[in-house]
């Protein structure tokens, strides 16, 4: 029992990053599942350039997965991002019945958010059924992160048992 004790500490241990030493963001990026096989994982970047992937569903890799990223990608995705950007501490979710109109069903959603220091988290939740004209810039963006980042490869769809 305490070999699993250690054992899941380590693993916990592995799927964090450090402490970032360049002020700025880190930005937690979240795709959520699907009604078919999209890919379900959650990434963190830091102004550092340190990244970390968790899958959770239809990926291509099997658990947490490092990467880094240059500075000029972590400036395009926070620029790409900013936009979007609630007030600071706030959360702004997007979401039929709330501020959607036209809406699809059976969409992942997608949440981002931006952590530094203390600070409360800033938070914005799209379900990206969402259709309404106003938030294709928002999709675009969305769909432009893995390719951004460099991780495209890893967050492919695949459907080997749910992995």
């Amino acid at each position: 029992m305490a070999a699993l004790a250690l054992l899941g500490g380590c693993a916990m241990e592995q799927a964090e990053l450090e402490k970032p030493t360049l002020a700025g963001d880190t930005i937690r990026f979240s795709a959520g599942p699907c009604f078919g096989a999209c890919p379900s994982y959650s990434l963190r970047v830091t102004p550092d350039g340190s990244g970390l992937i968790e899958p959770q569903r239809f990926t291509a890799i099997p658990g947490p997965t490092r990467f880094t990223v240059t500075p000029a990608q972590y400036r395009r995705f926070r620029a790409a991002l900013a936009q979007f950007r609630p007030a600071q501490g706030t959360v702004r979710r997007i979401g039929q019945g709330e501020n959607c109109v036209r809406f699809a069903t059976d969409m992942p959603g997608y949440v981002i958010e931006w952590t530094r220091g203390e600070a409360p988290p800033t938070r914005l939740e799209f379900q990206s059924g969402c259709m309404d004209a106003g938030y294709g810039k928002l999709r675009a963006a969305i769909a432009s992160i893995p390719r951004m980042l460099d991780v495209a490869a890893m967050v492919k769809p695949t459907a080997a048992k749910g992995r």
